[in-house]
């Protein structure tokens, strides 16, 4: 199988511009038994203070393996990285000796997990979960580490705290293990939040809560937010940019109104159509066709052509680039053009 490179998803801000944090043509790849599996084919994006970046696919699109690579949290071996950098702070993450990694690995870099009640120890209080990474990283005393564990599940708006900061995780509604889940990660200040998942399984307005808290504390903590998610739905209000993968590659990339205004990609388009819609009550709810593709044997051409509406017979042969639309917008389509001035048939 070729390795195909691809060109960055993003247009830089100049050659004198340091982003927060960029990754910039990363590949992984896991060895299975079956084969490899090239699940991550030369991702870039970049993250800078302050705004978020929703990145938006199917499951197994890349999303979750990409944050992981950024963590330093994948299981090596299976997993592999052959190629590509990951800098924070101008400095690459992956050739980072351990130790000096572990001290940007949830200090500077911190993530929130998905399914709260899993990530969370059912044995223990979630205030000395919370208060753990203050005692053991920071070095604070019982007493006060627990009252910063208070303090944080103040912030994430939790009620009456200080009666629940002994209160365990079975305790707790779903919606208030994940912002437990949130105190734990704002525990030692990062500038960089990685939210998985965030809203998995809570309910509609639930899940509008979440997201309003995170908005909030990204503008009130000038932090960095990348928010992973296969719900369109769930960003539009929050995101600045969007970032969307599928088969392991940023096939779109755009402003956040831009992409919802039009869309540049059919996959993209397909997404935005399985939104549920107030005004199409009654109507059968639009789906993506067919199956993800098997990365341990790739379809040739597009990865999307075998559920593709609009595939010709170049998108069966040859890998689409990510074409620079303008403006820091990029689509991978052979037909990107066509797909933005309504042509494509």
């Amino acid at each position: 199988m070729t390795d195909i490179r691809v060109e960055s998803s993003y247009a830089p801000r100049g050659a004198q511009q340091q982003h927060l944090l960029e990754v910039k043509d990363l590949f992984v790849e896991f060895h299975t038994r079956d084969g490899v599996a090239r699940v991550i084919n030369g991702v870039s994006y970049h993250l800078d203070p302050g705004e978020t970046l929703a990145v938006l696919g199917e499951s197994g699109s890349g999303k979750s393996v990409t944050a992981q690579a950024i963590m330093g949290i994948l299981d090596m071996p299976p997993a592999k990285i052959p190629s590509g950098r990951i800098l924070y702070k101008g400095d690459d993450l992956l050739s980072m000796p351990e130790e000096k990694r572990r001290q940007v690995r949830g200090k500077e870099i911190a993530m929130i997990f998905q399914d709260a009640l899993s990530a969370l120890n059912p044995v223990f209080p979630v205030g000395w979960q919370i208060s753990e990474t203050l005692r053991t990283r920071a070095g604070m005393s019982k007493k006060d580490a627990t009252k910063r564990a208070i303090e944080l599940m103040d912030q994430v708006k939790i009620p009456a705290a200080k009666a629940r900061v002994k209160d365990y995780p079975h305790q707790f509604s779903g919606g208030m293990r994940q912002r437990v889940m949130i105190a734990m990660a704002l525990a030692m200040d990062p500038k960089v939040l990685i939210a998985d998942e965030p809203t998995t399984a809570l309910d509609v307005t639930v899940q509008a809560q979440i997201m309003d808290l995170l908005a909030d504390l990204r503008r009130d903590l000038n932090m960095g937010l990348i928010l992973i998610t296969h719900d369109l739905g769930v960003v539009a209000d929050v995101a600045d940019r969007i970032a969307v993968m599928y088969a392991g590659r940023i096939i779109e990339h755009a402003d956040v109104h831009e992409l919802y205004k039009s869309p540049a990609h059919p996959y993209t388009q397909g997404l935005l159509d399985s939104i549920p819609r107030l005004d199409s009550k009654g109507t059968e709810l639009a789906t993506i066709k067919g199956l993800p593709p098997n990365l341990l044997r790739p379809p040739a051409g597009c990865a999307f052509h075998p559920r593709c509406p609009y595939a010709k017979a170049v998108c069966t042969t040859e890998t689409p680039r990510s074409l620079d639309l303008g403006q820091g917008r990029t689509s991978a389509c052979h037909f990107a053009k066509e797909m933005l001035d309504g042509t494509l048939r």
